[in-house]
């Protein structure tokens, strides 16, 4: 054999030595992440708060490339990516958490836009002098349970209220498997477990937890999505946008349905078992000594759309009613603290949707909420 000869077939195996370490290697560590749950480890490497600021409100997007931002579906990294995780309770604060959907998030709004921003940059207070600071934990779908998930994770960071805000559409029973519900079933099966939540805990829309779905190449969409927001978070930071916004936002024509059906469900036909106020229950309990504050959130009204029986082309007069009776009698029994300001704003304040209302009817309903804080911590003083 010459030293060319010699040479050669010491490269082969040299090269395939060295791909038989990588592949080991690369098997070994999908054992590894698959056997530990490595995201709350990730979410501490987040350049967010360090590096770059903390956002206002929850990452969620589809167009990266003009709002430096998408759709986040690991808890840990959404929550790490927030103000809230960067900021710790300072003495006279008092601490708010908002949840919501779309609304309070603020589909069409810019990050200081939003309800909760305008109350926690007016500097109000309560009746005891604390210094009133609004955190966003709403996001876009509407699901209590949605909620009631971004709520288990808020209350590490020792809110002093709860405020939450709702209508029929997120207490509807078939809509609480949320996209991010359906990408958390860890999570969210301990909460129907614990508070014993009228929902399936097998759910078939729940993601598979399987060893393969758990190991990297099981998980390199949530893993390649964490490094995009870790990168959108500088472009975020030098330009304050979030979320692209067109000039123009029509509210979608639709023509309501001659049978009145809500999902279809048909006048008269309506059950308890279809609002899920049994997940309001869960976060009053979870919540513990801490309020909560439950607001039906104001819809655009129009009763012009289907001869007069719909408020909007999503919502029949007769069940939106019976929805309203029945959410304030389980209150009254439950002893909730509630406000009902479904007919609060005019429909001019409206934008694309019967919840998305403008920047100033933002500002309006954040004046008001400071108020009722004030009035709140005013009688609970007294007591």
């Amino acid at each position: 054999m010459d030293g060319r000869e010699a040479e050669g077939s010491w490269n082969w195996s040299t090269i395939t030595r060295i791909l038989i370490k990588a592949v080991g290697m690369f098997v070994v560590f999908n054992l590894i992440f698959a056997c530990f749950d490595p995201w709350p480890l990730m979410a501490k490497l987040s350049v967010y708060n360090s590096i770059v600021p903390g956002r206002r409100r929850l990452p969620f997007g589809s167009d990266p490339q003009r709002s430096y931002n998408l759709t986040i579906t690991q808890l840990d990294v959404m929550v790490a990516s927030h103000e809230i995780a960067g900021e710790e309770k300072q003495p006279g604060e008092f601490r708010v958490l908002v949840l919501g959907d779309s609304a309070v998030w603020g589909f069409l709004l810019q990050p200081g836009e939003t309800l909760p921003a305008q109350a926690d940059a007016a500097g109000y207070h309560t009746a005891d002098g604390r210094h009133i600071r609004a955190y966003n934990f709403g996001y876009p779908t509407m699901s209590l349970t949605k909620d009631l998930l971004l709520l288990s994770r808020g209350m590490e960071f020792e809110p002093d209220m709860i405020v939450w805000f709702l209508t029929l559409e997120s207490t509807w029973r078939e809509n609480q498997i949320a996209p991010l519900v359906q990408f958390n079933p860890g999570a969210t099966r301990a909460l129907i477990l614990e508070y014993h939540l009228d929902l399936n805990p097998d759910d078939t829309r729940f993601q598979p937890t399987s060893f393969w779905r758990r190991t990297i190449v099981g998980q390199r969409r949530e893993l390649a999505n964490d490094i995009r927001l870790q990168f959108y978070g500088l472009l975020w930071a030098s330009t304050g946008v979030d979320r692209y916004i067109p000039t123009t936002a029509a509210r979608e024509i639709r023509e309501p349905s001659a049978d009145l059906n809500y999902h279809g469900t048909l006048p008269g036909e309506l059950q308890d078992s279809q609002l899920s106020f049994d997940v309001l229950s869960a976060g009053a309990a979870l919540a513990g000594e801490v309020p909560v504050l439950i607001i039906n959130e104001p819809i655009y009204i129009d009763e012009s759309i289907g001869d007069g029986r719909y408020y909007n082309e999503d919502y029949p007069r007769w069940i939106y009613d019976s929805f309203r009776e029945r959410l304030w009698a389980t209150s009254e029994r439950e002893g909730w603290s509630l406000l009902d300001l479904w007919d609060w704003l005019p429909s001019e304040d409206f934008k694309d949707s019967t919840v998305h209302y403008d920047a100033e009817a933002a500002g309006v309903l954040a004046s008001f909420l400071a108020e009722t804080i004030y009035t709140f911590t005013e009688s609970a003083g007294d007591r």
